[in-house]
């Protein structure tokens, strides 16, 4: 069956690539938003660190007033960042549970650790290290969500409405974000900043939602593709079956499984007896895979380096550099832009992603990225004082452009959240064949978690002024302007579109030379689409006029031989 795409598909009329109705059921929205609320383990935790950080009583608790400025800076950023540290552990792990206990197991036992991790802080007594150790132990959980999460996603969607499917998993990032910063600002507004409380009950967020993760899991159906890996085709078949809505000989089921088969038989002779280290020297040694590997590789530096994700982090003391006074206003402020990029996700997931493709919603999204970046930089360029003289407050002519930049920053998170945040989980999960998809997956994860643990940790330092050792908060945001469009340079050039192309048959894009597969890839593979169904076409000509001349000798034959008894007598 042939995997590219005509023309857009509109996701509010499924069906458009000849699915039957029962595809788009119940079950599948149900699988769905399951394991795309992993998503929101992330979300969560980058809308509620530097909140925590405004509650007095959790500064007293690690007692972070007895530090220096400089000492401050670096247990912030230590205590943000450790999350992300065991996250790059946590990623690499889902490899090997992937493989060998499958999606569902993989994602109860990912819980585990989040929900242990989070007790621990949770239980602390002001000891410092204990924050630190809960912290990384919560991250090793939470690490596994982009490996597990966007691979089950994409290998139990419907080929037309993968992205859609896929990004639901982004969408809860979003979700996550915003009831961490909307839990902050209601506990600062309610409870104020004195009590325990005000941080302990918007932290608790993680632990509730880690047990409705774990609790969902056992109402849910382990991946065909992985089973197929298994050798266990019937119950591929059944679970296809149970979450297609279809019978088990319906002619959508089956060819699914054949085609899942086939590729897999494909991939294992190719790759007969080869321990793990043989794999990876295979991925390296295959130019296709190495074109592949290198593509989620440059997503994970160019996207994390872009700036956005640390200032989801961070946001709270952006936008007081930016002149919002007030830890209740910066928090409100705050969870208005978590809403924005709440939007922006939803809005990708439904109009974008599989109705103008994957690089042109990455190129949009790249393009507002930096039109807000060079805005930021330059506005802070214009005021050197924002962020590094404490005793500086903006002049009244000013506020106009300050509330422009705020507004940029909002914009880049509505970037964001259509480009980079949502493609860097998408393509990975898309782009491998199934023998290497959870090891490549968690590489990717791996180098994700790397850079954006880098980044968060780097930023708080990077806005000290020059004679502490940071680049000020102007050239920050110029560097992250610079290399937002280097991204967007690259991604023209390089990344080839995969909407609507089954996960079977995304080998077409990569048979061009490397430099061709940008720009021509996706117009190849359509062109060897039609190719494969002329071929089809004809075959099946042959076939009906065979069966035809067949049904007429047929015919004929006994005709003849009643004229030859007529003659005898």
């Amino acid at each position: 069956m042939a995997g590219g795409v005509k023309k857009p598909i509109n996701v509010f009329r499924l069906g458009q690539l000849g699915e039957p109705k029962g595809v788009f059921n119940w079950r599948l929205w149900f699988s769905v938003l399951s394991f795309g609320l992993l998503g929101a383990a992330r979300g969560i935790d980058e809308g509620l660190i530097s909140g925590a950080f405004k509650s007095k009583h959790f500064q007293n608790l690690i007692h972070y007033d007895s530090y220096s400025k400089a000492e401050q800076t670096n247990i912030k950023a230590n205590v943000s960042s450790m999350v992300l540290m065991g996250s790059v552990a946590g990623s690499l792990f889902a490899f090997f549970v992937c493989d060998r206990i499958g999606r569902l197991w993989a994602t109860r036992q990912l819980c585990v650790w989040w929900i242990v991790g989070m007790a621990i802080v949770l239980g602390n007594n002001g000891n410092l290290g204990a924050v630190y150790a809960g912290r990384f132990i919560a991250g090793f959980g939470i690490g596994q969500t982009p490996v597990v999460g966007p691979v089950y996603l994409a290998e139990i969607a419907p080929a037309s409405i993968r992205g859609l499917c896929t990004c639901v998993f982004t969408g809860m990032v979003y979700l996550g974000i915003n009831l961490a910063y909307w839990s902050n600002y209601g506990a600062e507004r309610g409870l104020g900043s004195n009590v325990a409380a005000r941080w302990m009950i918007p932290t608790s967020l993680h632990i509730m939602f880690a047990t409705l993760i774990f609790t969902l899991s056992w109402f849910q159906y382990e991946s065909p593709r992985y089973l197929v890996k298994k050798d266990r085709i019937e119950d591929a078949t059944r679970v296809m079956s149970k979450i297609r809505r279809l019978p088990e000989d319906h002619p959508y089921v089956v060819n699914e499984i054949s085609a899942i088969k086939f590729a897999h038989d494909t991939e294992v002779a190719a790759t007969k007896d080869m321990t793990i280290w043989g794999m990876i020297k295979q991925t390296l040694s295959n130019k296709q895979n190495l074109f592949r590997l290198y593509l989620t590789t440059s997503v994970q530096f160019l996207s994390q380096w872009s700036g956005a994700g640390s200032i989801t982090i961070y946001a709270v003391d952006l936008f007081e550099i930016l002149g919002v006074t007030g830890g209740e206003t910066s928090l409100l402020v705050t969870a208005v832009f978590g809403l924005v990029k709440l939007f922006a996700a939803i809005l990708c997931a439904l109009f974008l992603v599989d109705v103008i493709g994957r690089k042109r919603s990455l190129l949009l999204g790249i393009t507002l990225q930096t039109i807000s970046m060079i805005y930021v930089a330059a506005f802070l360029t214009s005021q050197p004082k924002l962020g590094i003289d404490k005793s500086y407050h903006l002049p009244a002519n000013k506020k106009g452009v300050s509330m422009g930049a705020i507004a940029m920053i909002y914009v880049s998170g509505f970037g964001w959240a259509l480009g980079w945040n949502s493609m860097q989980y998408l393509l990975t999960s898309e782009l491998f064949p199934l023998n290497i998809r959870a090891v490549a997956t968690s590489w990717a994860m791996a180098l994700h978690f790397l850079n954006q643990y880098a980044n968060a940790r780097a930023v708080p330092n990077l806005l000290e002024p020059l004679n502490r050792g940071g680049i000020t908060p102007a050239g920050t945001f110029w560097s992250f302007a610079c290399i937002t469009i280097i991204g967007g340079a690259w991604v023209w050039f390089f990344v080839p579109e995969t909407a609507g192309r089954s996960l079977e048959d995304m080998g077409k894009l990569f048979e061009l030379p490397w430099y061709k597969i940008g720009r021509y890839g996706n117009a190849f593979a359509e062109e060897q689409d039609e190719v494969e169904r002329q071929a089809e076409d004809e075959k099946a000509d042959k076939a009906l006029h065979l069966e035809h001349a067949t049904s007429n000798t047929t015919a004929t034959l006994p005709a003849l031989g009643k004229r030859d008894n007529v003659q005898s007598v």
